[in-house]
This record gives structure tokens, C-alpha cells and sequence, in this order.
């Protein structure tokens, strides 16, 4: 079988994770069917070598309605392609074979961007429903996120099924204390710290977590371990939501709160290693990769029950109302009084990640392109 996927968001956080693991693990696993890679040389080289069933098929990086909607459908038919994956909802509005989707969540129906117009969020909304409606076969990444499609597109339950995410194939080589050291010298960080990382966006309700840690730092002032407590929050957008600065400001931690923006994969994972517990108190999540980073590296999580977090992190983190601010302190506060606590939610960590794995995926989709060839 002739199988393309589109690889040009291999560069981008999150989605870019999925699709260098899925791609890669489809590699080692499948040596029968002929893989199309849909990108530019930069995209195919960001995935590192591959077996020689998979070429490219170059299409230039744009995503103009030209390059969506004319020239993919094009290309795939020049070159016989016999099923379609978009590991997105950007799909193309017609393809001339079977079309599998990868559905990450709806957040882009559930929280719009901000600024965004009624009638940008109407089309946003029409144009998914014809993808979901339009493909073969829907992978959600959650039943939390198939649950979501059903109930706002009243999805066919029958055409999709649950292929969980799991831990990014790069997030493996532990660092010894003085890689660690290092790392945290170049941030000029000495002190120990709560940590964040992930998109910053208004449904990640970041601006609650640093409210709830404005609430931690008031009881454990007198604590001579703790006084000095931070808070690091990494990732990109915060000069596009000023409030957050502004929260920390207003609650009287603006000393103790670091926006470090976007780092480096290995400076990533020296922070996940450090940090004393991974905090996560998000409104909306598809899946959510990062607590689960966090717990592989030894790191107890705090995390909100909502949507698919408690699907995925099961007993091994402290799950918490995102809405309630105490809430989220008092957990937090647990995990760093608590040694038996901490020691437990590592291990039931180090455990809850043992249960998700990206060939396991990868021959479960495998198995999607079967089905959606065959119906």
C-alpha cells in the first residue's frame, strides 16, 4: 500500500512531537507498505534517517489555500497514493482517496484565539466539521478528545478510534548533577522551583497557577527550605499575554515568578529533572504530553481534572479543580512537605509511563490506514 503523510508541522511543539515519533516508529515497525512524506528537504531532514520505504514528496512550506487545497491533491494522485494521513485537522476540503485525520483536541473551538471575530470562529468550526465528516478514518489521541468530536460534530463513533500519545523517543538521556548544575547557572537559577512548561495560552490558565503560587509562598515564608521558592514558567507567548506578568505583579510574587520563554529539548528536560513537582492546572487538555515528560524524569505533577488529564495521568498525580486557586496551592503543598507522598507519586509516575508507547501507536495506525483503505 501507497501511504503519504504530511509532515510539515514536524517543526512545531506538540503536533511536531507527534508526527517525529509516529514517523519514526513507523519506520522500524513497517517495512511492507511505501511511505510519502508530504514537506520540504527541511521538514524530511528533521526526522532523522529513515528505512528505505519512505521518500519524499516535496511541497513547499506555505500553507496557502493554493498549496492545501490544489497542489497536495495533485501530488497524491501523480504519485498513486492510496491513503491519506493529515496528523491535524488542516486537511485538504477534498482528497481522491481515503483520508485519515488526527484529531489532537478542540481547543480551536473550545477557547478561540483571542481577538478572534464570531464569523473567523464560525468558519473555523464549518471547515473542521467537513474534515471530520469528510475522512475515513479519526484518530483522536484521547477519548476525551473522540467524546469532544462526537458532541460538537456529531461524529459516526464507528469511523474513529483512541491512539494514545506517548513519551517524546528524544526525552531519554538523564543528566548527572553537573550537567544539571550547568544548565541551571546559564538561567541563573539557584533556588528551588516549581515548574511550568508548555503553550502559553488563556486555556492553560497559568495566570490561577501563579495566583495559587502566591498562596504557597505566603504559608511557607517561615520555611527556611522554601522561602526562596520559584516559580519557572517556559514557553513562548507571554509578550502576547501581558496579563500573566501582571498577575504576578498584582499578587506580590513578580520576584519569584521567571518567564524563561522558549528553551532547548535538553535544557527542557535539565528543568523537568530539577524542579520540585510540574505543575499543570490547565482548563483544557487533548492529551497532555509534558506532565507525562515531567513524571519520566522523577518529577511529581500537580494537574487539573479536566477533560483527558485525569484519562491519562490516572493516580499518579494530584488532581485538582483548575477554578479553585486554594485548591491548587494546597496540592502543591502536600508534594513539597510530604516526602512518603512525593516518593509515591514518582513511582506511580515512572509506572503511568510505562503504559503508553509510541509502536504500539504506530501499529495501531498502521492498523487505521488498513481500515480506511479497505472501507
Amino acid at each position: 500500500m501507497r501511504v503519504a503523510i504530511d509532515i510539515r508541522r514536524v517543526h512545531e511543539f506538540g503536533i511536531g512531537t507527534h508526527i517525529w515519533n509516529l514517523v519514526r516508529n513507523l519506520s522500524d515497525i513497517d517495512g511492507d507498505n511505501e511511505y510519502f512524506l508530504l514537506g520540504s528537504r527541511r521538514h524530511f531532514l528533521e526526522l532523522g534517517p529513515l528505512a528505505g520505504n519512505f521518500t519524499r514528496i516535496d511541497i513547499p512550506e506555505d500553507d496557502g489555500v493554493w498549496n492545501l487545497h490544489v497542489r497536495i491533491p495533485w501530488r497524491l494522485r501523480r504519485h498513486g497514493i492510496q491513503v491519506f494521513h493529515v496528523p491535524h485537522y488542516r486537511a485538504p476540503a477534498w482528497v481522491p482517496m481515503p483520508l485519515t485525520v488526527t484529531i489532537h483536541d478542540c481547543v480551536h473551538l473550545l477557547f478561540p484565539p483571542q481577538g478572534s471575530s464570531k464569523f473567523e470562529n464560525y468558519r473555523r468550526y464549518l471547515y473542521t466539521r467537513h474534515v471530520v465528516g469528510r475522512a475515513d478514518c479519526v484518530i483522536a489521541v484521547s477519548a476525551s478528545t473522540r467524546n469532544d468530536l462526537i458532541n460538537i460534530f456529531d461524529m459516526e463513533p464507528g469511523k474513529s478510534r483512541v491512539i494514545h500519545n506517548a513519551l517524546d523517543g528524544r526525552f531519554t538521556h538523564r543528566h548527572d548533577a553537573d550537567e544539571q548544575q550547568r544548565v541551571l547557572e546559564r538561567y541563573q537559577i539557584k533556588s528551588p522551583f516549581i515548574l511550568y512548561a508548555g503553550q502559553i495560552k488563556p486555556h492553560k490558565n497559568i495566570h490561577r497557577l501563579i495566583e495559587a503560587f502566591a498562596v504557597l509562598k505566603n504559608e511557607v515564608r517561615d520555611d527556611a527550605d522554601l522561602r526562596n521558592l520559584k516559580l519557572i514558567i517556559i514557553g513562548e507567548g507571554v509578550s502576547r499575554n501581558s496579563y500573566l506578568r501582571l498577575t504576578a505583579v498584582r499578587s506580590g510574587v513578580q520576584g519569584d515568578v521567571r518567564f524563561l520563554g522558549s528553551i532547548p529539548g535538553p535544557a527542557l528536560q535539565v528543568f523537568y529533572e530539577a524542579a520540585s513537582l510540574f505543575a499543570l492546572p490547565s482548563l483544557y487538555e487533548g492529551f497532555g504530553l509534558a506532565p507525562l515528560e515531567a513524571m519520566a524524569n522523577g518529577t511529581p505533577v500537580v494537574a487539573s481534572n479536566a477533560a483527558s488529564l485525569p484519562e491519562v495521568l490516572g493516580d499518579a498525580a494530584l488532581l485538582v479543580n483548575p477554578e479553585n486557586v486554594f485548591e491548587i496551592a494546597r496540592a502543591m503543598k502536600r508534594l513539597l512537605d510530604d516526602g512518603d507522598l512525593r516518593r509515591a507519586m514518582v513511582e506511580k509516575g515512572a509506572e503511568r509511563v510505562a503504559r503508553f508507547s509510541w509502536k504500539t501507536a504506530a501499529e495501531k495506525v498502521r492498523k487505521a490506514y488498513d481500515s480506511a483503505a479497505g472501507g
